[in-house]
């Protein structure tokens, strides 16, 4: 009988499949977030000549200004000047992440409206252009927390594993020190002294979710490395890394993957969690975290709160799909 493949086993489960379609689609939708939300033209035409703002940064005196300093789109003498002698392509959104709308006529945080979809915050930048850059960060963060957590966490517990004795003893021991020591306070006590960025609050992240994926895979380890093949490796003098990396680990990855998009939603989560209490990244970044915040502080404005209560349940659900797919497909008790 044809072995059905992982990929078809995984098709049959519909919802796990659209789940990966859809959040597949919204990544590569946030992906090419300038394109889709910017308050500089996509293209342009000035006096016969074709510029591409979104790509290269051009000054006033490129379209009749004043200054030698970046263009500013949103400036009415330059709008004018060059409806006067070309013309301009905006995006679907015409507002980046971080542009404040100062032709508003209401207060902010404004209702949403034709020209903000989902209605604006506090400071008033647009809703939906915040959420997109917002997905973008908040996964690629997510992504590459992971990725070198788990393969931290897949080192430590290999060794763990198939030494065992006072190896696994000792690294037993650390992890429980290690485990224990109180995260947030170091997050407080790291973002009294610096401003985090992206790469500073990943260090830190990283200090402590490598732990995650030990305990599946010293399991694992522990499991396979009494099996006759791994004595038959032993005997003929194939070196431990070696059956490690060859013969053990290739069983140990089955486990570890289906935790993946589990990791995933826990690292989006945590993102989010210390943008909202002040110890994340800096008001620079586009965060989800900030419209967590600003959705508590303006209970006034509901649309602040569905928006990111929405944007937020449909990631995680998603993700949570995903793994509840690869774990089934994967699980060997069940059959193809």
């Amino acid at each position: 009988m044809i072995k059905v493949s992982l990929l078809h086993k995984f098709s049959k489960n519909r919802r796990a499949y659209w789940a990966l379609v859809l959040f597949a689609f919204i990544f590569v939708l946030s992906l090419f977030s300038e394109l889709i939300a910017n308050d500089k033209p996509l293209i342009l035409k000035y006096k016969n000549n074709f510029y591409f703002p979104v790509f290269h940064t051009y000054t006033d005196l490129d379209f009749g200004g004043d200054f030698p300093t970046p263009a500013d789109y949103q400036d009415p003498l330059i709008t004018q000047n060059i409806k006067q002698n070309g013309w301009a392509i905006y995006p679907i959104i015409p507002l980046s992440f971080n542009t404040v709308d100062y032709n508003l006529h209401v207060p902010t945080p404004s209702a949403p409206s034709a020209r903000h979809w989902l209605g604006t915050d506090d400071e008033g930048r647009d809703v939906l252009a915040r959420i997109l850059y917002g997905i973008r960060l908040s996964v690629v963060f997510a992504a590459i927390l992971t990725l070198l957590s788990s393969v931290i966490g897949i080192i430590a517990g290999a060794v763990q594993g198939y030494f065992g004795g006072k190896v696994d003893l000792f690294m037993q021991r650390f992890l429980e020190i290690w485990d224990s020591m109180p995260q947030l306070f170091v997050l407080i006590i790291v973002a009294s002294i610096f401003e985090p960025s992206f790469l500073t609050l990943l260090v830190i992240m990283l200090l402590f979710s490598w732990t995650g994926l030990i305990g599946v895979v010293r399991a694992e380890f522990l499991r396979v490395r009494n099996f006759e093949f791994v004595k038959a490796a032993k005997a003929l003098g194939v070196s431990h890394w070696r059956i490690m990396y060859r013969h053990i680990l290739p069983n140990a990855l089955v486990a570890t993957v289906t935790f993946v998009p589990f990791l995933l939603s826990e690292a989006i989560v945590a993102l989010t969690a210390l943008d909202f209490l002040g110890l994340g990244l800096s008001q620079d970044y586009p965060s989800l975290g900030d419209l967590v915040r600003q959705g508590k502080d303006n209970l006034q404005a509901p649309w602040l709160g569905l928006s990111i209560f929405v944007t937020l349940s449909m990631l995680l659900t998603l993700l949570i799909f995903i793994g509840e797919g690869l774990r089934d497909v994967l699980d060997t008790r069940k059959s193809k």
